[in-house]
């Protein structure tokens, strides 16, 4: 497996992540080989003392001023869209969404606190059906257009707006989203059913997605927590309640089985089966300690034989 292909989620960097754990962290992933980084405007506000988001870019930022030549070795990723207001605005919307003026300053302001002329993967991060699509895939191309950004991404959105946006920017001559992320595992929650936690209308990956993503070649698919906060391998960490059916338990049986032969945790076989049966498939790994990412990273030594891929697919 090719371990550039794994993404470091930096979510609590700064915020339930020290400044020291995080930096090891960086240091350790780029050493592996790894190279990309995703984060967002709104890391973590949730559980930053001042209600806002930054922390997460801020402790990226002052990395890779730490060691300029980092620079040139990561592809960072960042998002705007879902950092709360103060005040909601007049539609009641709760978060700043994806008006051309947030955009543009959402952008300016990233690139500050990385400490960089250019953004590798720009993200919408969250719907905002307030402000007219046309008027989104025009702000976000024009920061292509300008050399703010080099790629465009969409999360949390219905693959019916991917589509719409797609078309809108192509119709203009504008770049496109090229990437797209939501979540998915190898075990699923019952359909319907509402999942603890998750709170995005639209946030997990479908059929419908895999197929879409199948016949659209130029499209990435970036997978947020794909270890589904670490339930695999942590007993003090189960699944969440939507999670457990009869379905999840054949699939986890045969995880099991698959994971001794390789002698690794449960979780890297399911980096392993991601990476191996949608090639279009990046995961985001979102690990708080080293030992976590050391963990991750021997999906690099899995090799999943035909007859294992075979069985981890079997119908449940």
């Amino acid at each position: 497996m090719d371990v550039s292909r794994l993404v470091l989620g930096t979510m609590y960097l700064g915020t339930r992540t020290d400044e020291a754990t995080s930096r090891s962290l960086l240091d350790r992933f780029l050493a592996a080989g790894g190279r990309t980084l995703d984060t967002a405007n709104c890391y973590a506000f949730w559980v930053d003392p001042s209600g806002h988001g930054g922390a997460s870019e801020r402790v990226i930022g002052r990395w890779l001023a730490a060691e300029p030549s980092r620079r040139e070795r990561v592809e960072l990723a960042t998002k705007v869209g879902v950092e709360p207001l103060d005040v909601p605005r007049a539609d009641g919307h709760p978060v700043e969404g994806l008006s051309a003026e947030v955009v543009r300053a959402g952008c300016e302001a990233s690139l500050r606190r990385l400490g960089v002329d250019v953004v590798d993967l720009f993200w919408a991060h969250g719907e905002d059906r307030g402000t007219p699509l046309e008027e989104t895939v025009e702000a976000f191309g024009s920061l292509v257009a300008d050399g703010s950004v080099r790629r465009l991404g969409v999360s949390n959105h219905p693959t019916w707006r991917v589509e719409r946006g797609r078309a809108l920017a192509e119709a203009r001559g504008l770049e496109p989203w090229t990437a797209l992320q939501l979540t998915t595992s190898y075990v699923h929650p019952r359909p319907g059913a509402a999942v603890e936690g998750k709170d995005h209308r639209f946030g997990f990956v479908t059929d419908e997605t895999v197929d879409y993503v199948t016949e659209h070649p130029d499209l990435e698919l970036w997978a947020y927590s794909p270890l589904v906060q670490g339930s695999y391998d942590r007993p003090d960490r189960p699944f969440p309640q939507a999670y457990r059916h009869p379905g999840t338990e054949r699939r986890l049986a045969v995880l099991d089985d698959v994971a001794q032969a390789h002698g690794v945790a449960r979780s890297v076989v399911v980096l392993a089966w991601l990476m191996a049966s949608r090639p279009e498939v990046r995961p985001i790994l979102g690990v708080s300690s080293v030992e976590q990412l050391e963990s991750a990273l021997r999906v690099a030594d899995v090799d999943l034989a035909p007859d294992e891929l075979a069985a981890l697919d079997a119908p449940t």
